[in-house]
């Protein structure tokens, strides 16, 4: 067992790790399989000290071999197991059938699955389904992980919750809900976003002691980007440093009534080292709005011309918060537009983009999934079925950096070729103001001198890792965007 690594793969890339260690490096499957077993009920009897009756449910493949596995040790261990087949065991094949050889020969019960079998359970392990699935789950299998879900006891998934698709992250018609999940050699990217988050419950990784150098054969489909860099990223600042060294940030947005949203991205931008902010908003808000964080300059902008100056001074320029889609917001974004700063989109600017598109290179655009669907021309449902393969479309029709907020942000890269996924965050930060204080966070580092990229990935993680202390300190449910801000200025300075 050994921290999340930070490599992902798609499920056949992690099929074929496990070919090498097996046909290329001699490791027997049977060998490996017992060691997926055994981290197993090594990580259960940690978690679960306490449980007593074990009910293993096992399905037809691998997945339930590993199963047998786990049940084996359990009755060698003196606990109350009970194993429940979903198909006929006598049709196993290979290391499978092993496994069930095995726990038979340790004296395992095994009987056929039914829903009364789970009752009394202390926990569930669920072994039903691989990372080979594709298609919906229906029939028993279906009712089978209902009930299982349906049970008061924890569950833990063995290597993936069966019904979660291996690559996207979405549920195929339905899918275990796992107290904890352990997987195995290769992480599997659709763990860590869109449902599978909710479906893992604490997630935990075995490389099942294959050889380290085997991985060099397989180029990751994703990078789990964690914030390793960031010391790097964001240095000591020297002793003459002075505000002209940290770049100008220029917010626009703020329509009448939506003031807040560009002034959280303005606070956030100078809380994460901008050495200078403008918020250019409409002249009604901005008096008030200076009043209140002084250290912002707001400016009344009605007009063009009251514009052009202020994107003249700026290095970089975030706009959609609070913009509305209303003329004054139109004529703000085309304006925008038409410099060649480097542009941070967010909101309403992304919803005037899906009406007028537009592709340029140095921008960062930061859709939820339903600005997304607008941009894509497809629906939510559609973009969550395949976040991946959305936040890649986003990046090649617009051009820059695509961040694809949610549960698991991803971020794409046209340039760089590359995406990676930031764990970080938590249901808390779903309210009003979160993605107005991220425009914030990324045009701050962008105008530090951060690429795109690395702004990017680097202002999902600040902002997801400030939610997280933020919810710590006080919990999630209430957890407000300008909450974040103290946790931000924390954060930025490794």
């Amino acid at each position: 067992m050994r921290e999340l690594p930070v490599e992902l793969y798609r499920a056949a890339q992690v099929r074929e790790l496990d070919r090498i260690a097996i046909e290329d490096r001699g490791i027997p499957g049977i060998t490996l399989m017992n060691r997926a077993g055994e981290a197993a009920f090594n990580w259960l009897r940690e978690r679960w000290p306490h449980a007593r009756r074990i009910v293993v449910v096992c399905g037809g493949g691998n997945n339930g071999g590993d199963g047998y596995v786990v049940a084996q040790l359990a009755r060698k261990a003196g606990l109350d197991v009970l194993a429940l087949t979903l198909t006929d065991p006598g049709n196993l094949r290979g290391d499978a059938q092993t496994a069930w050889q095995d726990a038979q020969a340790a004296d395992v019960p095994t009987t056929v699955f039914t829903a009364t079998s789970l009752k009394d359970a202390d926990l569930l392990v669920d072994a039903i389904l691989g990372t080979g699935l594709e298609r919906e789950v229906s029939g028993a299998w279906r009712d089978t992980i209902e009930a299982m879900n349906a049970c008061p006891a924890d569950i833990l998934a063995i290597d993936i919750p069966s019904g979660l698709h291996a690559d996207t992250g979405a549920i195929l018609g339905v899918a275990i809900q796992a107290a904890a999940t352990i997987t195995f050699i290769g992480m599997k990217q659709g763990l860590l976003t869109g449902q599978g988050p909710a479906c893992c419950g604490a997630l935990h990784f075995a490389d099942l002691e294959v050889p380290p150098d085997i991985y060099r054969a397989i180029h990751p489909a994703c990078w789990r980007y964690a914030g390793d860099d960031l010391a790097g990223l964001l240095p000591k600042r020297r002793r003459s440093a002075h505000k002209g060294h940290f770049g100008h940030v220029l917010v626009v947005g703020g329509e009448q009534g939506l003031a807040g949203a560009a002034r959280m991205a303005g606070e956030a931008a100078a809380r994460c080292g901008a050495g200078l902010v403008r918020v250019a908003t409409r002249a009604a808000h901005a008096g008030l709005q200076a009043a209140v964080r002084p250290e912002l300059m707001f400016r009344g902008v009605e007009t063009l011309d009251e514009l052009d100056a202020l994107l003249d001074w700026a290095t970089v320029i975030a706009i959609g918060p609070g913009l509305g889609r209303g003329d004054w917001g139109r004529a703000m974004l085309r304006a925008v537009l038409a410099s060649d700063k480097p542009l941070v989109l967010d909101a309403d600017g992304l919803n005037l983009l899906a009406i007028e598109s537009a592709f340029r290179e140095n921008w960062i655009l930061t859709p939820h999934p339903g600005e997304a669907a607008r941009l894509l021309k497809m629906t939510p449902a559609e973009v969550e079925a395949d976040r991946f393969a959305a936040v890649e479309d986003l990046a090649l029709r617009f051009g820059g950096v695509a961040v694809l907020k949610g549960a698991g942000s991803l971020i794409a890269s046209k340039t760089d070729g590359a995406v990676a996924l930031c764990a970080a965050g938590n249901p808390g930060m779903a309210s009003g103001g979160m993605g107005d204080v991220l425009t914030g966070v990324i045009a701050a580092l962008v105008a530090q001198g951060l690429s795109p990229f690395a702004a990017a990935k680097a202002g999902v993680y600040l902002h997801g890792q400030a939610g997280d202390l933020a919810a710590r300190n006080g919990g999630e449910r209430g957890l407000l965007a300008t909450d974040l801000l103290p946790f931000l200025r924390q954060l930025v300075n490794p």
